[in-house]
């Protein structure tokens, strides 16, 4: 039977805490084949990825767009800072494409769970950041594990956010179907379930955002090892219709 257990920690996360240490002192019982799923905001923490506003020196076009759109400029900065290009602008809600090319809202910035006054980036290299985490889990526990960032995202055409990957390791990223039959015989040409961001909105059901809960383990869930990068699950140009 499928688990997701949330695992809490005491206290913050400040740069430089060993996440591996903070993890096995709430939760010890790993089994090879669990799945650690880690919030995106303890890795962005751990890793410096914070910026006080207050040093931040806002360019022409940060405070252009920041007067347009009622935005403090500073927080417009570091937003463009993060993105690779701007996809949108509009009612205030700013849509970028971000370096690991991610597209969504405020290119990840997020001033929650912080100091007043502070902001956190996404991880430069999400995917390093998980391999890290899992080789070292591996070398405490002596147990083989995958590791899932996962963030907070939108979606295009539908209310609300989900919680979606943004950074693997040893898990396949897509059950593709494509070649196999449906029920009815039928070839089945185009399906592929995007299994780490279904796994990631599963955790968020235990992990939520207010209970210092930024790990769950998700348990019995039948899946590949593999080298996958998160790139794999970003749809390329020539195949999106939108852009």
């Amino acid at each position: 039977m499928l688990e997701i257990i949330p695992v809490c920690i005491k206290g913050n996360i400040v740069q430089g805490d060993d996440l591996v240490e903070k993890f096995s002192s709430s939760f010890k019982e790993i089994r090879d084949g669990d799945i650690i799923i880690i919030a995106q905001k303890i890795i962005s923490k751990q890793e410096g990825k914070i910026i006080e506003l207050a040093k931040v020196i806002p360019s022409i076009l940060s405070l252009g767009i920041a007067a347009q759109y009622n935005k403090d400029p500073k927080l417009v900065e570091v937003i463009l800072s993060e993105a690779k290009r701007i996809v949108r602008l509009e009612s205030g809600i700013i849509i970028t494409e971000t370096h690991h090319g991610f597209v969504c809202a405020n290119s990840g910035v997020d001033e929650s769970n912080l100091p007043t006054g502070f902001a956190s980036m996404l991880p430069e290299n999400p995917d390093l950041s998980a391999s890290e985490f899992a080789k070292k889990i591996s070398t405490k526990s002596g147990k083989k594990v995958a590791v899932i960032i996962s963030d907070t995202f939108g979606r295009p055409f539908r209310e609300g956010q989900t919680n979606v990957a943004i950074g693997v390791s040893g898990i396949k990223v897509l059950d593709d179907y494509e070649g196999k039959s449906d029920t009815f015989g039928r070839t089945l040409r185009v399906t592929k379930i995007a299994q780490i961001d279904e796994l990631c909105g599963a955790a968020e059901l235990v992990m939520k955002k207010l209970k210092n809960c930024p790990f769950a383990i998700i348990r019995n869930f039948d899946y590949q090892w593999s080298d996958d990068k998160i790139q794999t699950i970003i749809r390329s140009k020539q195949t999106d219709l939108f852009r």
